[in-house]
């Protein structure tokens, strides 16, 4: 556990807005960039982010693509699809397609990273499980190699800071206690 703790950040605020190598969409595997956040990276970062995943066409669910960023300060857009268009988020889809953005920037030798809370907008997936599976999925990938030196978790709004905050101070314990 020791090294990663310190690589891990909880924020609130607006991801679109982020200074990192990427920022992560919470994506359809069809990167239609529609509503919630996908919505926000194509009215922020432009028409180009679309075209770029117009040019990919579907990936399956669990999967992970990545664009430029357009006129986001994030360089790459990772479009992490763990849902349909106009489906549900599952745990499963969530924990593949998480550890999917990550395997994607650390293979692309990206050093910072920005995940919203995937699936827990347009496609309803519980917060409180939507922390714990993205953070122990993210602690995995630290403790490998990996060229990801900083991961943020930058979240909408208090509740679900608190709720990641919560989670992320209960996984930290448990890794612990293993250690």
């Amino acid at each position: 556990m020791s090294g990663v703790a310190e690589r891990i950040e909880i924020l609130e605020g607006d991801l679109t807005e982020m200074d990192t190598d990427a920022i992560v969409n919470a994506a359809n595997n069809d990167l239609i960039l529609g509503g919630g956040v996908a919505g926000a990276i194509r009215r922020k970062g432009g028409d180009s982010i679309q075209k770029e995943c117009d040019a990919i066409g579907s990936i399956p669910i669990g999967g992970a693509a990545l664009t430029g960023g357009g006129n986001l300060k994030a360089r790459h857009v990772i479009h992490a699809a763990s849902m349909e268009m106009g489906g549900r988020t599952t745990a499963d889809a969530l924990r593949r397609s998480t550890a999917h953005a990550l395997r994607l920037a650390s293979e692309r030798g990206l050093k910072s990273i920005a995940f919203p809370a995937v699936g827990t907008g347009i496609a309803g997936f519980p917060l409180a499980e939507c922390a714990k599976i993205m953070l122990r999925e993210t602690c995995r990938h630290l403790a490998g190699e990996t060229s990801i030196e900083k991961v943020c978790f930058v979240l909408y709004d208090g509740e679900a800071r608190e709720s990641f905050e919560r989670e992320w101070k209960l996984t930290r314990a448990e890794l612990d206690n293993r250690a």
